[in-house]
């Protein structure tokens, strides 16, 4: 006969020879209310993004740590800090959630790998050039897929991806993570973009001089773009004084009003030159004859990631209507 043992809410199954068995109820819900927890550092917020009241996702939370004997999180008037044995749960907790959606997304691929969303993160200096190429095409070849599209800077969609928010990313920068794998997709040379009344506007080849001599215009840090021009173009680091240093913009359209309004030049992707704003801008935009001013566009996702069939149609739609300014990659 087997006798039942409680401590401190955590329940153990017993034997006559003294043998415990733990047990205790963990379910999938509690996995995302701690992980919420832990990414966010606020109850409040933590409850935002689970749909759910602060005081039911702060008493369900209680009650699992009563439940394993242990805390998870140590709460004060002014932050939330996770504990040692909490960074140890959260681990396994997001292993579990990734085992019980790569389930849910394999029933979903035997299915129709074709069919239901598709969270595919892209970066904003792509994504409003490359994405309206695309999402008609898509639709109507795949009318059962569903693209949930959202536009961030890379170190917040490698996280995104990471932490299973989003199924892939369309970036160019590869990934370090060795989790991570990638499709590439195509490389895109990046032109000159300098008002109309400068010099090199009487020149026939923009050279790597040129460029380096150049008084170029950024954005903002945190875009992969910042880093790409100052590779090209050979600048060890970005302007720390003068009129460059100040001048920041934080989208690729603000960065080409400047250069209209005659503050300086800089390096766009070829795919931007489709835009509206080539028209009376006070813009002359010309390719560059440089075997290293370009960047690689790849389709990031996890390895564990099971709809990869979906994955390939994606990426073989976005190859297939690309404009001749690109060069596609196979």
């Amino acid at each position: 006969m087997r006798h039942s043992k409680t401590h401190r809410g955590v329940n153990f199954l017993g034997n006559p020879n003294g043998n415990f068995r733990y047990h205790a109820r963990v379910n999938l819900r509690d996995l995302k209310y701690i992980l919420a927890v832990a990414e966010t550092r606020h109850f409040g917020r933590a409850a935002e993004r689970c749909f759910v009241s602060q005081p039911t996702l702060s008493g369900q939370i209680k009650k699992l740590e009563d439940e394993l004997d242990v805390v998870i999180f140590e709460r004060t008037n002014r932050s939330v800090e996770i504990t040692p044995v909490g960074d140890v749960i959260l681990s396994h907790a997001r292993l579990a959630l990734e085992q019980a959606e790569a389930i849910e997304q394999v029933a979903r691929a035997h299915q129709d790998p074709l069919a239901g969303p598709l969270r595919i993160g892209a970066i904003p200096t792509l994504s409003p050039y490359l994405m309206p190429l695309v999402l008609v095409p898509l639709k109507r070849t795949y009318p059962k897929l569903r693209l949930v599209l959202s536009e961030e800077i890379t170190d917040s969609l490698l996280g995104r991806l990471a932490r299973h928010e989003i199924d892939a990313a369309l970036l160019a920068t590869p990934p370090e993570d060795s989790d991570f794998e990638t499709f590439p997709l195509f490389d895109e040379p990046f032109w000159l973009a300098h008002p109309v009344n400068h010099p090199l506007y009487e020149k026939d080849e923009i050279t790597a001089k040129d460029l380096e001599d150049l008084e170029m215009l950024l954005l903002a840090d945190g875009h992969c773009l910042t880093h790409q021009v100052m590779e090209v173009c050979r600048m060890a680091e970005r302007p720390s004084r003068g009129e460059m240093a100040d001048l920041r913009a934080s989208s690729l359209e603000t960065l080409l009003q400047l250069v209209g309004a005659g503050f300086g030049c800089t390096l766009i992707p070829a795919l931007a030159i489709r835009g509206g704003w080539m028209t009376d801008s006070g813009i002359i935009a010309r390719p560059l004859e440089l075997p290293e001013a370009f960047r690689r566009i790849s389709l990031v996702f996890r390895r564990s990631f099971p709809r990869r069939q979906t994955l390939e149609a994606f990426a073989e739609m976005v190859r297939t209507h690309l404009p001749n300014t690109v060069r596609r990659q196979s």
